[in-house]
């Protein structure tokens, strides 16, 4: 039994871009026919080079990929700013301009949550919908990897 020539995820990929942690931890590499661990490093690398130039896709760029969305702070004191003043306004002409200025500030900070609430789940889906996109890239990267280690004899798994 050769327990040395197992190799958990090629070093070559790690090495070329430490881009890859969900390959490293879904593929075991065999050399079926008998290839050195030198050898096997040096296929390793030229697949992923193959498999980078097949795909175009760069594991590296993808893992460190697009930031994650967020909503945006400080809507609800915008909203209340913006609702006091308007209030204020609406309430000098009514006569209470203290008392307007109030009901502004509460349905412009009202207004203002919800905005953000709106945000909150855009960047959400955003960001979801981004993952999914990245997982994919991966996998047809990994895909074309393997490819090309078992076209140059080596066992996946």
């Amino acid at each position: 039994m050769r327990i040395n020539r197992i190799a958990f995820i090629p070093a070559a990929i790690l090495i070329a871009g430490t881009a890859l942690p969900a390959l490293a931890q879904q593929t075991a590499v065999y050399p079926s026919r008998g290839q050195s661990a030198q050898q096997q490093s040096a296929d390793e690398s030229a697949c992923y080079t193959w498999a980078k130039q097949q795909t175009g896709i760069d594991p590296a760029k993808v893992a460190n990929g697009a930031p994650q969305a967020q909503a945006q702070n400080g809507q609800r004191v915008r909203g209340a700013a913006g609702g006091a003043a308007v209030g204020a306004a609406a309430g000098a002409i009514a006569g209470n301009a203290g008392r307007g200025a109030a009901i502004g500030a509460v349905s412009g900070e009202v207004a203002g949550g919800i905005a953000h609430r709106r945000q909150e789940r855009a960047a959400e889906a955003q960001n979801a919908q981004t993952e999914s996109a990245q997982q994919q890239a991966l996998a047809s990267f990994h895909r074309a990897w393997g490819a090309c280690m078992q076209g140059r004899g080596y066992s996946l798994r």
